[in-house]
């Protein structure tokens, strides 16, 4: 095996246990949160603060890596995860809300290290290689989809007395083994001229129609994904579904999130990279139309799985976009610039669940995420138009 492929294999294996991460946290942290919180509307905090901390370490992170090598900066979010793991673990056992927030606070470092898995994949092949390579690695996150649920399941009741204190406890080693399989890595640093170079000003490069367009729907898929996934174990409880039905579509979700990960890329190659990104928003509309038509667990389990399918083929396609808007010099502030937003926005979906679900219901929820795919599907047509249109010579 050549060097970029063992690097993509191992990138590969990082996604995936980060996967395993997240997918825990998805199933237990709002239950958590529910549980061990006076105002019920405040459920999805913990889920709130995962995101505000990726958001938080998302710059940090990324110009660590521009400095130091992405194993450096992998391997401090890992070790971030442990921490946050063991806090939450604490925060279930002496049934103490707020720290539980604290707790995923600082988990989310390690998500926004790991969010820079897909662009080492892209550093590291030729440039007609890259769709595959990001591809390659989010299809990784297939293993978590399964292992992350049925991890929650084995180890819910595990600590008697402490509901969801098992699963916390269970990302420590996780994080641990992300730590290992980093060190395998060899990804080759910047150059010194690299390193201090600044290249242009983040305000230019914001110009550029591919990088407006780049963000907004790495902003806007992951934004209403992580609203309406964020929200299913709340909904499926309020509708006397029980946890294993919502592990059960939490876990298919994931599937379907970073199973399509495995053609996407060649889908890429065949079609354009654009048009994948156009049926990704229209998978997510049909997400919308199944969720409000009912609330059986097989209304829950269509609709997440359209979700994840829209989902890959937006962020992969918006991903591999962004790569085409910077130099290796400006990398480290575009990429964290980019990764913020996303986290930011995801901070606000999540920051939303809870009151959202509280007051207006699961089908009201889906209605309004609707006008958000309908602004990242005409960004993506208005960047074909534009790709089309030459400049007239003068």
């Amino acid at each position: 095996m050549d060097k970029s492929k063992k690097n993509v294999a191992l990138l590969s294996a990082c996604q995936a246990l980060l996967l395993v991460n997240n997918s825990v946290l998805i199933t237990v942290n709002a239950l958590a949160g529910y549980a061990l919180a006076t105002n019920k509307s405040l459920a999805t905090l913990p889920v709130t603060a995962y995101f505000l901390g990726s958001a938080l370490a998302a710059l940090p992170v990324s110009m660590l890596m521009k400095r130091y090598g992405r194993r450096v900066g992998f391997s401090v979010g890992a070790a971030c995860g442990m921490a946050g793991a063991l806090l939450c673990a604490t925060a279930v056992y002496l049934q103490s809300f707020w720290l539980l927030c604290a707790g995923t606070l600082v988990l989310g470092a390690y998500f926004a290290s790991g969010l820079f898995y897909r662009f080492a994949a892209a550093e590291v092949v030729p440039q007609d290689y890259k769709a595959r390579a990001i591809s390659l690695v989010l299809a990784g996150g297939i293993v978590g989809g399964f292992v992350g649920p049925e991890t929650s399941k084995l180890t819910r009741e595990i600590i008697a007395g402490h509901l969801y204190a098992g699963p916390y406890l269970s990302l420590v080693g996780f994080a641990l083994l992300t730590i290992l399989v980093v060190r395998r890595l060899d990804i080759p640093a910047l150059s010194a001229a690299e390193i201090k170079g600044e290249g242009r000003p983040i305000r230019v490069i914001a110009r550029q129609p591919a990088f407006i367009v780049a963000v907004l729907c790495g902003v806007v898929g992951y934004g209403v994904m992580n609203l309406l996934m964020t929200a299913t174990p709340l909904a499926m409880v309020a509708c006397e579904h029980p946890f294993s039905a919502a592990a059960f579509v939490i876990q298919w979700h994931l599937v379907a999130m970073f199973a399509p990960s495995f053609v996407t890329g060649s889908i890429i190659k065949r079609i354009g990279l654009l048009p994948v990104m156009i049926i990704g928003a229209v998978l997510m509309s049909v997400c919308v139309a199944v969720a409000i038509s009912g609330l059986d667990v097989m209304h829950f389990w269509i609709a997440l799985v359209l979700l994840g399918v829209g989902w890959n083929f937006m962020y992969l396609g918006a991903t591999t976009l962004l790569t085409e808007t910077h130099t290796p010099a400006e990398r480290g502030k575009v990429q964290g610039v980019n990764d913020m937003a996303i986290s930011f926005t995801m901070v606000l979906s999540s920051l939303s669940v809870g009151a959202l679900f509280t007051y207006q219901g699961w089908q009201v929820m889906n209605l309004l995420a609707a006008p958000f795919i309908v602004i990242a599907a005409l960004g993506i047509v208005w960047l074909v138009i534009a790709r089309r249109v030459k400049p007239v010579a003068l």
